[in-house]
């Protein structure tokens, strides 16, 4: 059965990709099956992807009628007389062992990034990281980051290789509003799980904090990073020669030099009072500043502890980090993950795992078919709809191929 004739992959493809022993191993390993009755770590798993497929706008509500729905239950063998409500799934979201998800997770991204070639490979060293922020409207949120707006919200950091998310983090705790607390730490848990890494994790401008950056050169993590075009330095060694061409083709090669930034001291004055005074950073960092062509007058710093790459290949560096911009724009539109279904970080941290878990299988149906996202993504649900069906023709004692015949 095949539904788009000229598609490399079908979804029979990528669900093989999901390791059947894995899930019933770590089922015993994370003991995630422990005190229930019906709604094993499997069908949890089962039951997450469909509903983020099949559903636009995902809700306890509709997980609870997806399970109880016969064509569930036939897409993935499951007893037909089990049925589940509501506040099974609510609380079964908050106790979940979330490790199971992860684990499930980074196993995944393993497979799928094994299919890389040389040359991918190579070129998905450069790690976008950045951050989104998904507040709850009617203020429900168990713990949360306070917003401006009065309301919690929750942070999700994720790392992304270009076609598939290599890592990810949920924060709720206060303090994590700042990108200097959360990207940093997002990045030393994807370096943890990726040793002897030549990759290059570039940010916008969330990233400000001297300290930190010091700290990446002390970690040997490179980075490229935006600075803000007001940052205090001292220029120590220009790059610059006399005859060098400084023009990037899209920009313009203004500055590109070694240089000590300022960071603040703190100290505490008589009354116990702390305040910061501005000292130069033992580190030494790499400036380039470029200037659009395409905006007038519009310059970009950039900063970084990369001294080999050309200001050319910095610079495109950065612009590359818009994909990331597009990847968190497909998760909410596509998979709304700008919806909360669960207000407590437990059952939060596994909806993103699961969310993350779609996104790759719709990301490699993407990339093999060399189709867009919103066109990967309904390809893909139509796809799950198919097989139900002929799951079910076959489950009646038919023959799908005369049903699917072209």
């Amino acid at each position: 059965m095949a539904v788009f004739k000229d598609h490399s992959i079908n979804i029979n493809h990528l669900l093989g990709f999901i390791p059947e022993a894995l899930i019933t191993h770590l089922a015993l390993t994370t003991k995630i099956d422990h005190y229930t009755k019906v709604l094993h770590g499997k069908k949890m798993f089962f039951l997450l992807m469909y509903g983020i497929l099949e559903n636009d706008r995902l809700s306890q509500r509709t997980l609870e009628d997806s399970f109880n729905d016969p064509v569930f239950k036939v897409l993935f063998n499951l007893d037909e007389n089990e049925k589940v409500r509501r506040s099974s799934i609510s609380d079964r979201l908050s106790k979940i062992e979330p490790d199971y998800f992860r684990q499930l997770y980074e196993c995944i991204y393993e497979q799928f990034s094994e299919l890389y070639s040389s040359a991918e490979k190579e070129k998905y060293n450069l790690i976008r990281v950045d951050s989104s922020m998904v507040s709850e409207t009617v203020g429900k949120l168990l713990e949360g980051l306070d917003n401006k707006s009065g309301k919690k919200a929750v942070k999700y950091s994720i790392a992304f290789d270009g076609v598939l998310p290599c890592h990810s983090d949920v924060f709720t705790a206060a303090g994590y509003g700042s990108e200097d607390i959360a990207l940093p730490e997002a990045i030393m848990g994807h370096v943890k799980k990726d040793d002897g890494h030549r990759n290059i994790y570039v940010m916008d401008r969330g990233l400000q904090s001297t300290r930190v950056m010091k700290t990446f050169i002390d970690q040997k993590v490179t980075f490229i990073c935006r600075a803000k075009e007001n940052r205090k330095f001292v220029e120590l060694e220009s790059f610059i020669g006399a005859n060098q061409d400084l023009d990037l083709g899209e920009s313009t090669l203004v500055r590109d030099c070694k240089v000590q930034l300022y960071t603040g001291l703190a100290i505490n004055n008589k009354r116990g009072n702390k305040h910061y005074r501005e000292v130069l950073s033992e580190g030494q960092f790499r400036l380039v500043v470029v200037e659009s062509k395409v905006q007038a007058g519009k310059a970009f710093w950039f900063l970084t502890n990369n001294f080999e790459c050309s200001p050319k290949e910095i610079a495109q560096a950065y612009r590359r980090r818009w994909d990331i911009e597009v990847f968190f724009r497909f998760l909410k539109q596509e998979l709304n993950l700008s919806h909360l279904v669960s207000l407590n970080k437990n059952g939060i941290q596994v909806m993103l795992y699961m969310t993350l878990i779609v996104a790759m299988l719709v990301l490699m149906y993407k990339k093999a078919n060399n189709i867009g996202y919103k066109t990967a993504k309904r390809r893909f649900s139509m796809e799950v709809r198919d097989l139900a069906i002929a799951l079910i023709v076959v489950h009646c004692g038919g023959n799908p191929d005369l049903f699917f015949k072209t």
